[in-house]
């Protein structure tokens, strides 16, 4: 973890495992924003830690982290902080995800392909009290909702379901999973047998085949780290 101020003002905390990603977040806020106070942290654990010994307005979060995964950090920021305003930041640009984050508490979602405009004007438009997504994506979330766009079988999964279910399209064992995540091998192997229950899959081959075609295998993260 490294902390940067630029100032006393506006309190931002970047939370991503990969440092070049916040090194670039840094410099864009930086470039707009120069007396704002900017910190780091690489996995949700050290984001609750750090948010407990200091007061930020917002926090740019990324939803797959190794260990806690996005979406139970946005929870436990604002369980704690209510106060606190969550902008997303993920790769994933389906509106499931979006949708998800939304409902745990984020205040905006934006994607890490998106311009450096767009990021500076989520930010903006959220420490002003404002939420944020992108033009394409709400759209694609009112269709959803409209019955226009069909609904993903994997849209059904609880959110724990959906972290354990990426692991495994991702090649994690069991035993790595429940590590991760900081569960039990048998609480994973429950969830494993549910998920296939929800997606009506009858092997680990055929999840993982549903997985790869619906790209749920991306952005996990390096598993070694952000466990503790």
């Amino acid at each position: 973890m490294r902390t940067v101020q630029f100032g006393s003002t506006t309190r931002v905390l970047l939370v991503d495992d990969h440092t070049l990603m916040r090194d670039g977040l840094k410099r864009i806020l930086k470039a707009e924003h120069g007396d704002w106070f900017i910190a780091e942290a690489n996995s949700g654990f050290e984001a609750i830690d750090m948010m407990r010994r200091d007061d930020f307005e917002l926090a740019i979060v990324d939803l797959s982290m190794p260990g806690m995964s996005g979406i139970d950090l946005i929870r436990r920021l604002k369980a704690e902080r209510p106060g606190m305003r969550v902008l997303v930041l993920s790769m994933h640009a389906e509106e499931q995800y979006a949708m998800r984050a939304f409902n745990a508490g984020a205040s905006g979602y934006v994607t890490k392909d998106s311009a450096p405009t767009e990021l500076i004007t989520a930010v903006n438009k959220i420490v002003a009290g404002g939420a944020h997504v992108t033009s394409s994506l709400a759209e694609r979330v009112v269709q959803q909702l409209n019955g226009h766009v069909a609904v993903p079988r994997h849209a059904h999964l609880s959110d724990r379901e959906l972290e354990v279910l990426r692991r495994l399209v991702a090649g994690r064992r069991l035993v790595e999973i429940a590590t991760e995540l900081h569960l039990s091998v048998k609480t994973i192997s429950t969830h494993k047998t549910r998920i296939q229950e929800k997606l009506g899959l009858d092997s680990l081959a055929a999840l993982v085949r549903y997985g790869l075609e619906n790209h749920l295998d991306r952005d996990l993260g390096d598993s070694s780290a952000g466990t503790a």
